[in-house]
């Protein structure tokens, strides 16, 4: 297990914190300096069965810079989202944990977190 994290982030340290309180092995990826490929962004979305739009903190003020309010959300400007989380590390939203069997999730909540913690198992 994997989680993305910004340690600055409360919703990050407190999904570490569950992970450590249930004894869960886990690699910690501080994202922001060990920043995702676009190809381990896709990776990440295919996991997560989301797209790049549903991950993007769009009150951020690189994502108001960018205009990410009005871009497209479909198909044909995916890759466009894609490069600028790659490009904008602090647009993903966290934390994502990635579990074992190939699935992934956004913890920002305890029971998301557990969720994660489950498919471990």
């Amino acid at each position: 297990m994997e989680i993305w994290i910004n340690p600055a982030c409360s919703k990050c340290r407190s999904a570490v914190s569950l992970l450590d309180a249930e004894g869960a092995e886990y690699t910690v990826r501080r994202y922001l300096e060990d920043v995702p490929s676009p190809g381990e962004i896709r990776a990440v979305l295919g996991r997560l069965g989301l797209e790049p739009w549903d991950i993007t903190r769009t009150q951020e003020a690189d994502a108001k810079e960018l205009g990410l309010k009005d871009w497209p959300r479909a198909a044909d400007a995916r890759e466009r989202w894609i490069t600028a989380l790659a490009e904008h590390p602090k647009l993903i939203q966290r934390p994502i944990i990635t579990a074992e069997d190939g699935t992934a999730v956004v913890g920002r909540t305890d029971e998301a977190v557990r969720d994660a913690l489950e498919r471990e198992a």
